[in-house]
């Protein structure tokens, strides 16, 4: 019975037109010297491969996550072997995930159907999150509202909740899930935590506290376009979908957009690339959207970008090596932050400044934030380590969402109770 779910899947997929992963593998590489870690970068570039790093190659000795097409499975491996480079293979068939990812979903759907109700531990269509938004505005009408910051580059609204107890231009805290499309877990936890703030309000003392003084700005879905297409077309889509001038190759790596170091080491000028920067700062409108809202505000105080893969916190600085200003109190916060999301289940988050902890980064959302006087910056990389990468199963969400909790309190109780 479940081989014929799964062909059933496969058969649906191939009918919709989704693009297809069948056969492909994802690689854990460890280069061993700099000398490794050049000739990784430079197998990623070669367009006629088709690569895609899942995670890049930074330092000696860390691991990172390829992703390749069964065609180009030889070519890589003969090479990696030629050169002494270690690997393993991390996910054998990256379609028999997909195929279980979707057979799940459509048992979810199912479920739904006869309940009326919303299922927080399945992925969702960005139509199904979106009437949710218009549920949990109509469930907490005193609190929640929702806002439209912009459109999309295929028209689609940019949607905003505003969680608020009243009064005017008060301290306000960003969050963002979902700006790579991919990042399914992001979006998923978006919701739960989204939920879980108008819940607790009057209950937790530590929430009702922040939303009795500040007011909380949370887009769940920050690139709309990449995550329709996600479900339409290609499952491990990351960046916009906007047309490139003269590439037949589209989109741009929302996350490398941004007027902070913008263009530098750490993003692309290719438009194949998916680390693609744009053809200038904030050229993408979901991102120039949110530039003009916090700037329009004036008074955002944190932002929480919200990502995943790798279990990670980090703040500024991502484009360059000197300390931030901040740098001991956003490290300190950091600490404590992972340390009560490990109390949850055990979860083991590295944490610091983004270019020591992860890689150097150009034009990033917390780099520009903390630039433009946000002072309690920073970015999550939620489960896992690379087992499932961007395809964490389902049943992850919730243990995802519950544990990354406390972290987030930790930030916007110190933010209240700091003001700047």
């Amino acid at each position: 019975m479940k081989v014929l779910l799964v062909f059933f899947a496969a058969l649906v997929v191939g009918a919709l037109g989704e693009q297809l992963f069948v056969g492909d593998q994802v690689l854990r590489i460890t280069a061993s010297n700099e000398k490794q870690i050049a000739l990784l970068r430079a197998l990623g570039e070669r367009e006629d491969l088709q690569l895609d790093f899942w995670r890049d190659p930074t330092k000696p000795g860390h691991p990172s996550d390829l992703h390749v097409p069964f065609p180009s499975l030889q070519a890589v491996k003969i090479f990696l072997e030629s050169h002494g480079i270690s690997y393993s293979i991390m996910i054998k068939d990256v379609q028999q995930l997909l195929d279980e990812e979707k057979k799940i979903m459509l048992l979810s759907k199912e479920r739904e159907r006869s309940t009326s109700t919303f299922d927080f531990a399945s992925y969702h269509t960005l139509d199904e999150i979106y009437n949710w938004l218009d549920t949990l505005v109509a469930n907490h009408p005193g609190l929640v509202s929702k806002i439209q910051i912009g459109e999309s580059y295929e028209k689609r609204p940019l949607y905003v909740l505003k969680f608020s107890t009243g009064g005017s231009n008060r301290p306000a805290i960003w969050l963002d899930t979902g700006i790579h499309s991919r990042e399914w877990v992001t979006q998923a936890t978006g919701v739960w935590t989204a939920n879980k703030l108008a819940e607790e309000y009057g209950r937790d003392p530590s929430i009702t506290a922040i939303l009795d003084s500040m007011d909380i700005f949370f887009e769940i879905v920050t690139n709309p376009d990449g995550y329709a297409f996600t479900h339409s077309s290609n499952r491990l889509w990351r960046k916009t979908r906007s047309i490139n001038a003269g590439s037949s190759c589209i989109g741009v790596d929302p996350n490398r957009n941004w007027d902070a170091g913008f263009g530098g080491s750490g993003s692309s000028g290719s438009p194949c690339s998916e680390t693609y920067r744009g053809p200038y700062a904030h050229s993408e409108s979901e991102v120039k959207s949110i530039v003009d809202f916090i700037l329009g505000h004036g008074n955002v105080k944190a932002l929480i970008s919200i990502h995943s893969y790798s279990q990670m916190l980090m703040f500024p600085y991502g484009y360059k090596s000197e300390p931030a200003p901040d740098f001991q109190e956003l490290n300190e916060l950091a600490k404590k932050a992972v340390n009560d999301l490990a109390e949850v289940y055990g979860t083991k988050y590295t944490y610091g400044s983004i270019i020591d902890t992860i890689y150097v980064a150009s034009g990033t959302t917390v780099d520009w934030a903390y630039d433009n006087g946000v002072k309690y910056s920073y970015t999550f990389e939620l489960r896992d380590t690379g087992r499932y990468g961007f395809l964490l199963p389902s049943s992850q969400i919730i243990p995802t969402a519950t544990e990354t909790w406390p972290a987030l309190v930790d930030i916007m109780l110190h933010v209240q109770q700091h003001p700047y």
